[in-house]
């Protein structure tokens, strides 16, 4: 009975360092990003970067995800996922607590790499981690660090000025303070991952004791893994299907919009004369409104067999946002800010599509995967071409229009991949 009791706290205490875990490291899943946007004028002055690089710096977080985000699944295969999340987060804390602190662009892009390959393989794997230690609860699981997620984000655009405001108005302070909160991040992650190796310790003398003396065959052992023929079939027909190009292409035109949003919004709202703080602000806008609308988004798609009509719908909110700050981002800053959040839900209506749009669970693995990888890398110019105008133009009526072009474009390739289709 004694056991019984312990064994309970336990299980108990471990869900409770499990939510923990969680909630931490999804804090820390935007800041790297969102921290830099407000600062980013003395951070190109300090460090003497160019347009086009800090139009560069934009695009790494894309290429972090497609690239190192595509490893993760091997490398929890070897360590576990809590081990990989462990390590991720500790790049994270590594990265910010040093890249505010070095002088030369490339060291500072390196840094700010090292990081996002952390975010990257803790972005991937989280969801596995919700699976295995809350099989129950699920859908409240993923809620909750979608929610804190979020929240990170916002926190992060509006603070980081304020911080460096606390420190001298020194920006490299603002910057580097959040390494704080992803050094706290750690231990919860290390605590996991110790347990982890302690329950597949277990689990592995559960079944060698079990065990009949037949060997499963090395088909068997692929299988298991999606290593099988027959999975690499699927993968092909999933790369050559017209749906899937659509959610790629949508998925990587709505991550360069929110991208440009991320890197660009509040240095445009600083030119057209709005104080740092403001552009902060209305920066954090635009991701909080992303913590009810998700929901509400998802849960409504989920109920459609089409969603073209709702991914039309937030391009055109994107379109009106763009064209406002176009035409005269100073008279209504609130509302631009209003109108690009809500067009920034693209995101999990693309996760909602990709998960309509395969015909079974294996399908739709390989269909994310390819959506995903593809579309992260289809959003690394946007970016950079924002940058690069930005620079030779002296103004920004050139890189939005840019922008609203490929708005356009993700409008259509919304309505295609939203069609009632299945791979």
């Amino acid at each position: 009975m004694k056991q019984r009791r312990d064994h309970a706290r336990s299980a108990t205490w471990t869900r409770r360092l499990a939510v923990t875990a969680l909630v931490l490291a999804a804090l820390n899943l935007r800041p790297v990003v969102t921290s830099l946007g407000p600062v980013l004028e003395e951070a190109r002055a300090a460090l003497g970067m160019s347009g086009t690089i800090a139009g560069l710096l934009t695009s790494v977080p894309a290429v972090c995800f497609a690239l190192v985000g595509s490893a993760a699944p091997r490398l929890a295969r070897r360590f576990g996922p809590d081990g990989v999340v462990f390590a991720g987060m500790a790049a994270v804390a590594l990265g910010l607590a040093v890249r505010p602190f070095v002088g030369t662009t490339p060291v500072f892009l390196t840094l700010s790499g090292l990081a996002l390959a952390g975010i990257a393989v803790a972005n991937v794997l989280l969801p596995v981690v919700v699976k295995q230690r809350f099989p129950d609860k699920v859908g409240m699981m993923t809620g909750l660090y979608s929610m804190a997620l979020n929240l990170g984000a916002s926190a992060a655009a509006a603070v980081t000025v304020p911080l460096a405001g606390a420190f001298g108005g020194d920006w490299r302070a603002g910057l580097g303070a959040w390494a704080v909160l992803a050094a706290v991040a750690v231990p919860p992650w290390a605590a996991l991952a110790r347990d982890g190796r302690r329950q597949a310790g277990h689990q592995a003398g559960h079944q060698a004791g079990q065990r009949t003396g037949r060997e499963a065959t090395p088909g068997a052992e692929r299988a298991a893994r999606g290593d099988a023929p027959a999975e690499a079939g699927t993968a092909v027909r999933v790369a050559r299907s017209p749906v899937a190009w659509a959610l790629a292409l949508f998925f990587g035109l709505q991550s360069s919009s929110a991208y440009v949003i991320i890197g660009w919004l509040p240095q445009i709202f600083r030119d057209a004369g709005l104080s740092a703080e403001t552009a902060g602000l209305l920066f954090a806008v635009t991701s909080v409104l992303g913590v009810p609308l998700s929901f509400l988004l998802a849960a409504v798609a989920g109920r459609l067999r089409n969603q073209s009509g709702i991914a039309v719908l937030l391009g055109a909110f994107g379109l009106a946002g763009y064209a406002g700050v176009w035409a005269a981002p100073a008279a209504a800053p609130w509302l631009w800010a209003v109108l690009l959040g809500v067009a920034n839900c693209a995101f999990p209506l693309v996760l909602t599509m990709i998960a309509m749009r395969g015909r079974d669970g294996a399908t739709v693995i390989r269909l994310s995967a390819f959506a995903q990888s593809v579309g992260y890398l289809l959003s690394v110019p946007g970016p950079i071409l924002v940058g690069a105008l930005y620079q030779h133009t002296g103004g920004w009526h050139g890189p939005l229009a840019l922008v609203v072009c490929l708005m356009t474009a993700q409008t259509a390739a919304g309505y295609f991949a939203g069609r009632d289709r299945q791979v």
